[in-house]
C-alpha cells in the first residue's frame, strides 16, 4: 500500500475511533475530562488526512499524523494509569454548571449539586478487562505505526 493510501487509512481509523466515542456518549456513557482530551488528537489526525487527500503531500503530513496518534495514545495511557490508581488524575472532573455569574448563591449551589460528575478514575465500560481508554491506547498505537509506515513509504517514493 502506498504512503498516500496508508495516510488516508490511518485518518479513517481516527475517524472510526471518534465516531465510536461519540456513539458511546450517545448511548449514555458520559465522557470524563480525560476521555474528551483523548478525542482532540484524533480530530487533528482526521484533518491531517484531509490535507493529505487535498494536497497529495504525504511525508511531512504523515509525520504530523503520527505525532497526533501518538499524543492520543499518550493521553489514553495516562487515563489508564488514573483508572488503575497508579497516579492521580485531574481533580476537577465534573460537569458544567452554566452561567454562574448571573445566578444567586442558592441557584449556584443547587446546580453544583445536580451537576453530573463523570470520574476519570472509574472505568465506565470495558471489554476483556480493558477499558475504553485502554482500547484507545492500543488502537492509537496501531494508527501511529500506520502513519509512520506512510511517512517511510512516502520518503521512498511509494
Amino acid at each position: 500500500m502506498t504512503g498516500y493510501r496508508l495516510s488516508l487509512f490511518a485518518a479513517a481509523g481516527s475517524a472510526f475511533l471518534l465516531i465510536a466515542a461519540l456513539t458511546f456518549q450517545a448511548a449514555g456513557y458520559a465522557p470524563c475530562e480525560l476521555c474528551i482530551l483523548q478525542r482532540w488528537p484524533h480530530l487533528a489526525a482526521i484533518v491531517i488526512g484531509g490535507l493529505v487527500w487535498l494536497t497529495g503531500r504525504v511525508r511531512a503530513l504523515a509525520i504530523l499524523g503520527m505525532i497526533a496518534a501518538g499524543a492520543a495514545m499518550g493521553f489514553a495511557i495516562f487515563h489508564v494509569g488514573v483508572e488503575m490508581q497508579l497516579w492521580d488524575g485531574p481533580q476537577h472532573c465534573s460537569g458544567g454548571v452554566g452561567d454562574f455569574a448571573r445566578m444567586s448563591t442558592q441557584d449556584l449551589m443547587a446546580r453544583l449539586q445536580d451537576a453530573p460528575v463523570t470520574r476519570c478514575d472509574e472505568v465506565a465500560w470495558s471489554m476483556f478487562g480493558v477499558s475504553m481508554a485502554g482500547w484507545n491506547a492500543v488502537f492509537s498505537a496501531g494508527l501511529a505505526a500506520i502513519w509512520a509506515m506512510a511517512a517511510v513509504r512516502a520518503g521512498r517514493g511509494r
